[in-house]
């Protein structure tokens, strides 16, 4: 859902980059990147710092690669001081939103792993996935078309019993959280390897509950 997607090392913008083969299109000679999440961001903001990181097309937002990596170190540091730790769950349940993006960037920059929940769930789907993964964190929009986010949330949360706080996208405990004065030194005490496990995408449980399946930064990047 992120729309920044990594070609040769870097992070490209998808709207403007030719079409890639995939993996099974033949043998390359490009080597896989080693590299963690935030490296490689990190190494792309060195390169072309003003250029155009993300552009949220429904509001005309931009973010150039500078402003983006300030966003990601700043909510990323105010995880860290909320008490969220490398290998914690953090499960994002909104639709296509800039804040998407920051949220799993800045997860990938201290070793959290990011929790995809599909935006089409309805009260047992999300129940079943924030038990299932052990997710202690929650960001959320606050609706998505006609269903309330907000109140479902309400319904499922006496039954997540490991579910300790949840942010909702726009809140005030939103902005206090993604406003936190980045610590740039503090994140990088964070030690990282490229095979730590740093998204659970679960599948679509066609037929039953939905299964996650662990991706690694390796994974993610190539």
């Amino acid at each position: 859902m992120s729309d920044l997607h990594h070609c040769d090392g870097e992070v490209v913008d998808v709207d403007t980059e030719p079409t890639l083969n995939s993996y099974d299109s033949g043998v390359s000679d490009v080597p896989l990147l080693g590299d963690t999440i935030g490296e490689n961001l990190d190494r792309t903001a060195a390169r072309y710092p003003d250029r155009d990181a993300l552009v949220e097309c429904s509001t005309g937002r931009r973010w150039s690669y500078r402003e983006f990596v300030a966003e990601v170190d700043a909510l990323a540091t105010g995880l860290l001081e909320a008490g969220i730790v490398q290998g914690d769950r953090v499960g994002i349940w909104a639709p296509n939103r800039a804040e998407w993006t920051v949220v799993q960037y800045a997860t990938a920059r201290i070793g959290a792993v990011l929790v995809n929940i599909n935006p089409a769930y309805r009260a047992h789907e999300l129940e079943y996935v924030l038990n299932q993964a052990g997710v202690r964190m929650l960001v959320a929009a606050e609706s998505f078309k006609s269903s309330d986010y907000v109140a479902m949330v309400e319904q499922v949360r006496p039954q997540c019993s490991g579910l300790e706080r949840v942010v909702f996208l726009g809140s005030a405990d939103w902005e206090a959280l993604a406003g936190t004065a980045a610590d740039r030194s503090r994140l990088e005490q964070v030690q990282l390897s490229a095979d730590d496990a740093i998204n659970i995408q679960y599948t679509s449980g066609t037929t039953g509950f939905p299964k996650g399946a662990t991706l690694s930064h390796h994974n993610i990047l190539n």
